[in-house]
């Protein structure tokens, strides 16, 4: 990518970094930690070293920003239809073939590191908690691309929106450093995760990433009481075998059985031209979900499954249910109205 000059006064300097030798800069935000020449960024393309110094080239601007419905992160047990205010920025530490948002989250490989600054529309974190108070809107998501990789904006809308009493909401690939990921959870409700696949080739070939940094940062999050969702795209010829499947399944009931799972249908995009995931797939990751002993297994991206409605565990009674992004609540302040069971999430 070529490297134009800039003028760091008009950047914000980056944490998590450690100077190395000949005026490089390790990056620590994510699990790749770059090693960062001068005048160059990491992997992710936003991360970039100005004369020794690490700096993000995306704070306070939204390349994409929307009002959308808790269901669409995906979570479906945290606040059920609660509208939640969301935004992303360029960039990303992978380059997932299948990416659904890859204009955005690839643009540092097609454009120049001016462009790069200049993209999105200023949103700093004081407007976008301003603009949730004044519209009522109780929640914020990082999403659409890696907020791992912008995360000093993240940190600081996170940490003004707990103060104002939002909920905040991680939407990530599950890459980011330990140091990373204790700085932010004070001030952090909810967190999705892609599980993309159930192996270290998957990741490393498809996605341009490693699988044990993720499932290690799945079982922490959960171990610190933050609420964790896991996705995973079931793409076509690449991930959907019974036994990779089986696998993912049998990580997070080792987890928790508790860890809802949404299975995800995949459709071409970028550079994945597999035809869609069959219906057929679909309802066998779903059936293995449940027979690993997870409770909760969800179907996404596909209508007429009739596998996106929430049931008791223990009696099967509908809790909630879900067409589309319309939900109908059902629960007991969080237990089911039936049998008293209580449902793991936040209700």
């Amino acid at each position: 990518m070529p490297m134009g000059k800039i003028d760091p006064k008009a950047l914000h300097e980056a944490w998590f970094s450690k100077s190395l030798d000949k005026g490089m800069v390790g990056c620590l935000a994510c699990s790749h930690r770059c090693q960062i020449p001068k005048g160059k960024t990491g992997i992710c393309g936003v991360r970039y070293n100005h004369e020794g110094k690490l700096y993000l080239l995306v704070y306070g601007r939204a390349v994409a920003y929307n009002v959308d419905p808790m269901e669409k992160k995906p979570l479906y047990h945290f606040y059920p239809g609660m509208p939640i205010f969301s935004f992303g920025t360029v960039g990303c530490n992978f380059r997932c073939l299948f990416c659904q948002n890859w204009d955005i989250s690839q643009f540092h490989k097609e454009n120049p590191i001016e462009k790069i600054v200049e993209s999105g529309t200023p949103f700093p974190p004081a407007d976008i908690v301003g603009y949730c108070l004044k519209n009522k809107i109780p929640a914020v998501a990082f999403t659409y691309n890696e907020p791992g990789i912008f995360f000093e904006y993240a940190y600081d809308t996170a940490k003004l929106a707990k103060e104002k009493g939002l909920k905040t909401v991680y939407v990530s690939n599950g890459f980011e450093t330990r140091e990373a990921l204790d700085k932010i959870l004070p001030y952090v409700d909810a967190i999705n995760i892609d599980l993309k696949g159930a192996t270290e080739e998957f990741y490393v070939k498809i996605c341009g990433g490693h699988i044990q940094p993720v499932k290690d940062n799945i079982k922490y999050l959960w171990d610190k009481g933050i609420w964790v969702e896991v996705t995973t795209l079931v793409v076509t010829a690449h991930n959907e075998d019974d036994a990779g499947l089986r696998n993912i399944a049998k990580f997070l009931v080792s987890v928790s059985p508790d860890i809802p799972w949404h299975i995800s249908r995949y459709f071409p995009a970028y550079k994945m031209k597999e035809p869609p995931t069959s219906v057929d797939a679909l309802e066998r990751a779903y059936e293995i979900g449940k027979k690993a002993g997870l409770k909760y297994v969800y179907v996404g991206n596909i209508m007429d499954m009739g596998h996106e409605n929430t049931y008791c565990p223990k009696c099967n009674e509908l809790l909630i249910e879900r067409f589309g992004y319309e939900v109908t609540d059902n629960l007991d302040k969080g237990k089911c109205p039936k049998c008293g069971e209580k449902i793991a999430g936040r209700f």
